[in-house]
């Protein structure tokens, strides 16, 4: 889109390539034609009828979350005007029916915006996954996120993040972590869609009320992904997602940034949420003083002190075994209790 910058693209690169070259450097990257042996992807491409009879060839009877916001949300899944809730109804429906409902809605000039959201294809649509691999992700889940035209405003995740559209088209807009502080980041704790979301309508912003907003649009990227293609959004990015046709679907993969592998609890966002609740009544002085211990043992913004304590006295600074990590989070669960 005109005034963004452009996201590099790959037309063809290997899981080799990828996890040795591009996700260490934690920078998104477009990979066209992902997906594209996909038998998914093939129905997708031939018709939205024939989309749909291909996934309920897999289906069992199963419910999934599905999410209504009407005609006057604009197609925008957000707060409601006074943020004590949120403007759209959520609730459980077979997927079958929703599936019909989305096709049925395709001849309406006014129509809500719907959407099944992290859905689990393991559970909702067994053999799915099966039927449509990837070597890039053998060992990772995968969620299936599947609806009309709609809008999630810009919200990061927690891992690292390969969305792949297997229907429709879709606009990315995103944003480094360095313009957090520009986006106006609503609650941690409340949330429209289980992330952290930008309080600033990306498509009609009001530059009184959010003026650094400016600073965040000139460092922001956007590309715009047909069916077959995927993104890489690095885990802290800030991504703004509209779906531009009406029947679209994405399979995604989170994984834990260091290989392709699911990742597993805490997550980083636990620990920010844990910090923020251990120190929100520190000084500044105090907190400036903390940053410098973060910087050491986490950041290793100087040397590195597993370079100098000996390996058997590392502790949490050095390789963790599974046992181990348990005992961790056996200590802090207790400690939270109190």
């Amino acid at each position: 889109m005109a005034g963004y910058r452009k996201i590099p693209e790959f037309n063809d690169l290997s899981a080799g390539q990828f996890f040795e070259q591009i996700a260490p450097e934690q920078k998104p990257v477009v990979i066209r034609g992902f997906a594209r042996h996909w038998p998914l992807v093939t129905a997708a491409q031939q018709s939205p009828e024939d989309w749909v009879r291909y996934l309920l060839q897999f289906y069992q009877g199963q419910k999934a979350r599905i999410l209504l916001a009407p005609p006057e949300a604009n197609k925008r899944f957000y707060y409601n005007g006074d943020m004590t809730g949120v403007n759209y109804l959520a609730g459980d429906e077979r997927v079958d029916l929703f599936l019909g409902r989305l096709l049925e809605l395709m001849d309406r000039s006014v129509y809500p915006a719907i959407s099944l959201q992290n859905g689990a294809p393991e559970n909702l649509l067994p053999g799915l996954v099966e039927d449509n691999p990837t070597p890039f992700f053998p060992d990772v889940t995968p969620r299936l996120w599947v609806g009309n035209e709609g809008i999630v405003s810009a919200h990061y995740d927690g891992a690292d993040n390969m969305a792949c559209v297997v229907a429709g088209r879709r606009r990315f807009v995103l944003f480094p972590p360095a313009q957090t502080g520009n986006l106006y980041p609503g609650p941690l704790n409340f949330t429209p869609a289980g992330a952290p979301t930008s309080l600033v309508d990306l498509n009609n912003p009001d530059f009184e009320r959010y003026p650094r907003f400016e600073t965040a649009l000139a460092n922001a990227y956007s590309a715009e992904l047909g069916s077959g293609d995927a993104i890489f959004i690095p885990m802290l990015w800030w991504h703004h997602v509209e779906s531009l046709e009406k029947v679209n679907a994405l399979m995604n993969y989170w994984w834990n940034g260091s290989s392709a592998k699911a990742a597993t609890p805490p997550s980083p966002i636990d620990s920010l949420n844990i910090a923020l609740l251990a120190m929100r009544d520190l000084s500044q002085e105090q907190r400036n003083a903390w940053r410098h211990l973060f910087d050491h043992y986490l950041f290793k913004q100087g040397v590195d002190p597993a370079s100098y304590i000996p390996e058997h006295q590392q502790h949490v600074l050095g390789p963790i075994s599974p046992d181990y990590a348990r005992a961790i989070k056996d200590h802090f669960v207790e400690k939270l209790k109190r």
